[in-house]
């Protein structure tokens, strides 16, 4: 089979590999019919991730058919439509049963991790049970992979950290995909005020599209007070971090309001500065989570119903003999518009 290998920092091949087999009865074979790249694919390009090491299959995210099943996995049928869930649970470690799947002890973020993923033309998927989700026949098939990962994580690390809630004002600093999935999972709660800040001014544009009630570049001189001016200088019920970078979060802890939730979503490579100092009498609460993936299946019952639609994420599809340009793509999305790049393998929905 063709897929995408990591074969040393910077460095990504299309390489022909050997299918994928049965080795646990929990497991399934899935053949993809798209995958998406994640920003955590590209730390691990950027040779960030130690424990991802050369040689491996990259990927997280997809859609597929199954092609074959372990004999403890009753729940899916051959031929069944899935998307493949980011997290990979066992249901039953201490973990699990606490809801954190993210720290299943024999699952969690191992697909593109620890053992190959999804930008192949199969892959071997373990815990099948809990982490495949059959899909409709009314979902897209490439739509749906914003569902593996960015918006389970812009809801659960977003939203519901930041406890959005109706008439509340909410402001998501970062309009990437996971900004972007934050922005449409927070209206489902309708708050009065939602704001995107960001410094790409097409990635503002889609914002409004999407429902942004106000978007603010962060580049001008006066971003600050013109986000604080949304809210009568009295700061937002709920800020989401959305980026990673010290600036954003700093510029988080400046908007928060007095009672108010920080939710930190962004992957930070270094350390930030906590201003105890500002913020000790204010009442508030900061949150930060690895996705669990918990909410997928309410996230694709939202997609079935038509209450939310995800669409307008992904923006570039390539197949998968153009992997590397669907990187490049990836790595300045700003140049392109970008915002999800998908990999495609059949032409199939």
């Amino acid at each position: 089979m063709k897929a995408l290998v990591y074969t040393g920092p910077g460095m990504i091949e299309v390489l022909d590999r050997p299918r994928p087999v049965i080795q646990a009865p929990t497991d399934a074979v899935v053949r993809l019919l798209h995958a998406s790249i994640c920003g955590t694919d590209l730390h691990i390009l950027k040779g960030d991730v130690p424990t991802a090491k050369p040689g491996l299959i990259l990927g997280h995210e997809g859609v597929g058919v199954v092609e074959e099943l372990g004999e403890s996995v009753h729940s899916l049928r051959v031929g069944d439509r899935v998307l493949i869930s980011c997290m990979t649970a066992c249901g039953a470690c201490k973990f699990c049963r606490r809801g954190i799947s993210a720290h299943c002890e024999t699952g969690g973020w191992v697909l593109g991790h620890h053992v190959d993923g999804t930008q192949a033309e199969y892959v071997r998927v373990p815990h099948a049970t809990l982490s495949l989700h059959p899909l409709a026949a009314s979902i897209d098939s490439r739509a749906a992979v914003a569902v593996s990962d960015a918006f389970p994580t812009g809801l659960e690390c977003g939203v519901l950290s930041a406890n959005v809630q109706p008439g509340g004002s909410v402001v998501i600093v970062g309009a990437g995909p996971v900004g972007m999935a934050a922005l449409l999972t927070a209206r489902l709660y309708t708050p009065s005020l939602v704001v995107m800040v960001d410094l790409d001014e097409a990635r503002l544009e889609t914002a409004r599209q999407l429902g942004a009630h106000a978007t603010v570049n962060s580049g001008v001189a006066d971003a600050r007070a013109r986000l604080l001016a949304l809210t009568e200088g009295q700061g937002f019920d709920s800020v989401i971090e959305a980026v990673g970078i010290p600036a954003t979060f700093d510029l988080c802890q400046e908007l928060v309001a007095v009672g108010g939730r920080i939710a930190n979503v962004g992957v930070h490579g270094t350390k930030v500065d906590l201003h105890l100092d500002r913020l000790w009498d204010r009442n508030i609460s900061i949150h930060m989570a690895l996705v669990n993936a918990t909410t997928t299946p309410r996230l694709l019952r939202l997609m079935e119903s038509g209450e939310l639609e995800i669409g307008k994420l992904v923006t570039h599809n390539y197949p998968c003999s153009e992997g590397v340009t669907a990187y490049s793509t990836f790595q300045t999305a700003a140049q392109h518009q970008a915002l999800k790049v998908a990999i495609d393998f059949s032409s199939s929905n």
